[in-house]
């Protein structure tokens, strides 16, 4: 029973126990509310404060804005009542002159009927002068006028003779020493050098055992390069050296290139060579186009058609009696610019005219007709200014001189060629007789190209091998020496070598 008491007791004073814990945990826990709240009040007034301050500074701040801008606003409105100030009083200033003006050009009106008046009087005055005159005189103004003069004339027939003969004596010799004077500045002011093309180009190689590489077994390399190329390769035994001959100077450029590339690559043959010598002949095609550019460009002649400048520069491989053609263009050009400039002419004219008076060289030997004949249809196909086609196709006096240019383009042609040592007759004889003979070759049909070789002493015929046969060969080298020997005069003999060549090329894949 007394355990029974203790439980019930023990339970008891547990339950007490917890009730008092949470009592007391509940008296904390508002006694910490209370506190927080005091916390956060008191972060609510200074907020408050904090927000106040703010404000009153913003407000301030504000009203000192204001105040600027206030004050600017009155600068600007000061500024802009003084400039209208201003310009009331030009515009009233402009009112005044223009009523001047005015005025002025009432009194000019005025004035000039007063003149017009006056004139018409006078005039009408001279003529009743004269015609009270002529019934005087019984002689009309023309008739009186003829027989003064005729009086004149008899008069001092014998001094006015002696005067024209004076008059016209000083006048040529004044003429001639100014002509005189403008070809001898022309001439000072340009002095270009002259440069003397050869027949022959010798190529370095590094030894003699390239000489046996490039004649090749039999003979291949060498005839394979002389057919690509259309030049004579002459072997001899100058040590380190081989010599390219022909009388084409781009043929022969082009075979100085390919014979270079051919000793640098080693791999010399056949088929590399006809490879290497096209690429030469592309080369070779670039370096016309730059020189002609050029030669436009040093000369001022600008804004020409890039297939004129192309042919142009073809020059720079062609010579006229030892002169490079090119050059001698050029050097043409300045001289033409400088007397149209003396004489008061067009320099631009004159000097396109100069610069393309010759262009007809740089294919006449394919196609038909004059130098001249051939650089006027190039130059109209392409669009040249007629004013140009008439300076230049003068100077053989193959056309009559149209224009003052053209005059100044055949002076200056035959200054640049007619200085000492500028050209040499022999030269162009040679080349001239070794184009004949190609020419007389290419005119026989199935003659696919031929080259003059061996200074003019041979001449190698390439023919289509599809439509000339063997024996039609033999017979073409006959009928091209027989032609040679009535149309030409050399000294020695001519040989002429006709060549048919087959190749079946098939391709395994």
């Amino acid at each position: 029973m007394s355990l029974k008491v203790v439980l019930v007791l023990l339970i008891l004073a547990g339950l007490i126990g917890v009730a008092f814990g949470y009592f007391l945990r509940w008296i904390i826990s508002l006694g910490k509310r209370g506190s927080m709240e005091l916390e956060i009040k008191q972060m609510m007034l200074e907020a408050k404060e904090e927000a106040k301050r703010i404000t009153q500074d913003a407000e301030v701040k504000a009203q000192e804005s204001i105040e600027t801008f206030r004050q600017e606003l009155k600068e600007k409105e000061s500024q802009l009542k003084k400039a209208e100030d201003r310009l009331i009083k030009k515009e009233d200033t402009l009112d005044k002159r223009q009523g001047d003006i005015d005025a002025d050009v009432e009194n000019l009106k005025k004035k000039v009927e007063e003149v017009r008046a006056f004139k018409e009087r006078a005039e009408k005055l001279v003529e009743e002068r004269k015609g009270e005159l002529e019934k005087i005189a019984h002689l009309s103004e023309e008739e009186a006028k003829k027989e003064l003069l005729g009086i004149l004339e008899k008069q001092y027939e014998e001094d006015i003779l002696v005067r024209l003969q004076k008059l016209e004596i000083s006048g040529k010799e004044r003429l001639e020493q100014k002509a005189k004077d403008i070809l001898t500045t022309s001439i000072h002011r340009l002095g270009n050098s002259v440069i003397d093309d050869v027949m022959a180009t010798s190529v370095q190689i590094p030894s003699d055992e390239v000489k046996g590489k490039i004649i090749g077994k039999e003979g291949r390399n060498i005839k394979a390069f002389e057919r690509a190329s259309g030049v004579d390769v002459i072997i001899d035994d100058t040590p380190n050296m081989i010599t390219i001959s022909s009388f084409d100077p781009i043929r022969r450029h082009v075979a100085r290139i390919a014979l270079e590339n051919l000793i640098l690559d080693g791999r010399i043959q056949p088929a590399k060579i006809e490879e290497v010598v096209q690429k030469a002949k592309n080369e070779v095609n670039k370096t016309i186009k730059e020189k002609g550019e050029q030669a436009a460009y040093e000369a001022g002649v600008h804004n020409l058609d890039p297939r004129v400048i192309a042919v142009l520069g073809r020059l720079h491989f062609r010579t006229s009696y030892g002169q490079n053609v090119l050059y001698h263009s050029v050097e043409m050009a300045h001289i033409a610019g400088m007397l149209a400039e003396e004489l008061g002419a067009n320099p631009y004219v004159a000097r396109a005219g100069a610069l393309l008076h010759d262009i007809g060289k740089a294919v006449d030997h394919e196609v038909q007709g004059t130098h001249v004949e051939i650089g006027r249809r190039i130059l109209q196909k392409f669009g040249a200014d007629e004013a140009i086609i008439k300076a230049m196709q003068a100077h053989h006096e193959e056309y009559p001189y149209e224009t003052p240019e053209s005059m100044i383009v055949q002076v200056a042609d035959a200054i640049s060629g007619g200085r000492p040592g500028a050209r040499r007759d022999s030269v162009e004889n040679y080349i001239k007789r070794l184009e004949d003979l190609e020419a007389i070759a290419n005119n026989f049909p199935g003659v696919e190209k031929s080259y003059a070789i061996q200074a003019g002493r041979e001449i190698r015929v390439f023919v289509t091998p599809e439509k000339v046969s063997d024996l039609e060969a033999r017979n073409l080298a006959r009928n091209i020496a027989l032609q040679i020997e009535n149309e030409l005069k050399y000294p020695g003999e001519i040989k002429v070598n006709v060549i048919r060549e087959s190749r079946s090329i098939e391709f395994a894949r």
